[in-house]
């Protein structure tokens, strides 16, 4: 693991090295299954131990990285279980979403979902993969706030992370000038108050991208 060149200043330190170590992660700096050294790391962004302890749980929160007896942490390896999980979760939170977004529409929230979208195609065709899948993500993010359902996005936040890391995997064997194309019915069906369509379309979106819907 090569460590970043740049630099953590004093203000917040806990929530910097938390960034910097998942950015890492999601950029594919740091690879899934390296081990994370607690002393190696404090080395490396010229931080105490403390402080990456502390980044290192709240990463185990996120459930980027896993800490395992007599090993330490490691960051997480998706098993075919983990993505059938990830898959089948998307589906419900989003579908969900979908449907309310498309119920609670307004001019502003067509114009984000549009502005989101154009972010998506433009990206697709000049953009890197990790570009890519921060703005798809950053689409799915949009839809599932102006669902204006608090606890559903409570849960969506909690996850999704995992949801990027899930996005990007998927997105690899996906061409990349069909990935914002296939959000393009979704997008119309939310904007134009279509909330029975809206919930079918994100269904498909995920599922083109997914595993089969049967656990592994």
């Amino acid at each position: 693991m090569t460590a970043s060149p740049r630099t953590i200043n004093k203000i917040s330190l806990e929530d910097q090295a938390v960034d910097l170590i998942r950015e890492q992660i999601l950029e594919g700096v740091i690879q899934p299954g390296e081990r994370l050294v607690e002393s190696r790391l404090a080395k490396d962004y010229a931080l105490s131990r403390g402080t990456v302890r502390i980044a290192l749980q709240r990463l185990g929160n996120e459930g980027l990285i896993e800490q395992r007896p007599y090993v330490g942490w490691r960051v997480v390896e998706f098993t075919e279980q983990d993505i059938w999980e990830l898959y089948t979760l998307r589906v419900a939170l989003e579908s969900m979403a979908s449907r309310l977004a498309a119920q609670r529409i307004t001019p502003a929230g067509k114009q984000r979902l549009l502005d989101a979208f154009e972010t998506l195609e433009a990206l697709c065709r000049t953009g890197s993969i990790e570009r890519i899948t921060q703005a798809d993500l950053g689409l799915h993010l949009a839809i599932v706030e102006l669902a204006e359902h608090a606890r559903l996005k409570k849960q969506y936040d909690l996850i999704q992370n995992q949801f990027l890391l899930y996005i990007k995997t998927s997105n690899r064997d996906f061409r990349v000038d069909t990935i914002a194309e296939s959000h393009r019915e979704l997008i119309e069906a939310i904007c134009a108050g279509d909330a029975a369509r809206a919930e079918q379309e994100a269904i498909r979106n995920i599922t083109e991208l997914g595993p089969m819907n049967s656990a592994p």
